[in-house]
């Protein structure tokens, strides 16, 4: 009686998880169907998961100036592998010393980065002081903001506290290992689930973002994918809201996709990034939870 209850459980268990699994597949499917639509199918029948008139036309278009996408491509894919990788050290330099229970002041510096998430300078500022430092038009204006993280230090000290046993430290100091010596090849090494976890939480925040692009970069070689594909959905609504040039025929201007492109240059955006969960995948869970389950 008991194993058949425990079958039925995990069956019913297994299925809400096949049913999620299909929830979050849908809009990726109707993305992707959407973007090999014909423009025209889609006015005249809506979405749908099969494409009704199958078409690259949005692809077409989209890539007609493929070299603005490859500049898009390669200064996001650099942003975002130096900022990741300065983000991860810098964030647990940080974390690390204020998780150490011999550190002065960890609780006023811990509250410190606590209270810098709840209030800020506001925008000006900001804006103000990247721009007296001499970031506009450069690659750092694209990374140096997004560092540091405040709630990725917290987990990451969450962690450090939780998991790293003050004893480990101490062995290694009476065996002659330095500060750094223990941080570079004791914390680190045990540090890959939370690690993979801020990795991953910065990857995508370099990768998603368009508004350090649109505040700080007037040069269209340094715009990031995300900006200049939010540049071409305003030209497309621009050309298609009726207050252009009343000389432009108004079947160029039909043959102008709307819906479609939009899709297109959301799978174009996703398309690298999606592979980058698989490989810490196996680290996430565990990143965020540990700190959690140990007292």
């Amino acid at each position: 009686m008991i194993n058949r209850i425990s079958w039925s459980s995990n069956l019913l268990l297994n299925l809400l998880f096949v049913i999620a699994t299909l929830a979050c597949l849908f809009p990726v499917l109707i993305v992707v169907s959407v973007s090999l639509t014909d423009e025209n199918a889609i006015i005249r029948s809506g979405y749908r998961i099969i494409p009704e008139q199958f078409s690259w036309y949005a692809y077409e278009f989209l890539f007609k100036d493929y070299a603005k996408i490859v500049r898009g491509y390669t200064v996001s894919i650099v942003v975002t592998l130096l900022g990741t990788f300065i983000s991860l050290l810098l964030t647990s330099l940080f974390a690390y010393p204020i998780s150490r229970r011999d550190m002065p002041f960890r609780n006023p510096i811990s509250f410190f980065v606590f209270f810098t998430m709840l209030f800020n300078g506001g925008l000006v500022p900001w804006y103000l002081t990247y721009s007296a430092a001499g970031l506009k038009n450069t690659l750092a204006a694209l990374i140096i903001p997004l560092l540091i993280v405040p709630f990725n230090i917290i987990i990451m000290r969450i962690f450090f506290t939780n998991t790293i046993p003050d004893s480990l430290v101490e062995s290694a100091k009476i065996d002659g290992a330095g500060e750094f010596r223990i941080y570079a090849r004791i914390i680190l090494p045990l540090s890959l689930p939370v690690m993979a976890t801020i990795g991953l939480f910065q990857t995508l925040n370099y990768w998603n973002d368009w508004f350090n692009s649109m505040v700080f970069i007037s040069n269209n070689d340094l715009v990031s994918l995300q900006y200049l594909m939010y540049k071409v959905i305003n030209q497309i609504q621009y050309l298609t809201s009726g207050m252009v040039d009343a000389n432009i025929a108004g079947q160029e201007l039909a043959k102008i996709p709307t819906e479609t492109v939009r899709m297109a240059m959301a799978i174009v955006g996703i398309g690298p990034i999606v592979f980058v969960y698989p490989f810490v995948q196996k680290y996430f869970v565990k990143g965020l939870t540990i700190g959690a389950v140990k007292g």
